[in-house]
């Protein structure tokens, strides 16, 4: 079974979301905004979600997550709960 491990950022706006990947992509490292700005309780650990297998996120997670290119910051991507930010930090086939 496929598994990932991937760490994000959840905010209220699509612009905020925008914002921070910007400050992501010029250098300011990920764990450190995940601690300033996410609302997430992960956001205290950097983001940092584990590792977890299709179906335990939600589906908007599960088709960047599993799809997505490993390292690089995906979003904003919308759910129920706001938007993220998500990096995808290794995946198992």
């Amino acid at each position: 079974m496929a598994t990932a491990k991937a760490r994000h950022i959840l905010v209220t706006s699509e612009d905020q979301c925008a914002e921070i990947k910007e400050q992501i992509i010029a250098g300011t490292d990920f764990a450190d905004i995940a601690r300033q700005y996410s609302t997430c309780p992960s956001g205290k650990q950097g983001g940092d979600l584990g590792e977890f297998g299709p179906g335990q996120m939600v589906r908007e997670f599960d088709e960047v997550v599993f799809s997505g290119e490993v390292g690089k910051v995906h979003g904003p991507v919308k759910t129920q709960f706001g938007y993220h930010l998500l990096e995808i930090t290794s995946r198992t086939d």
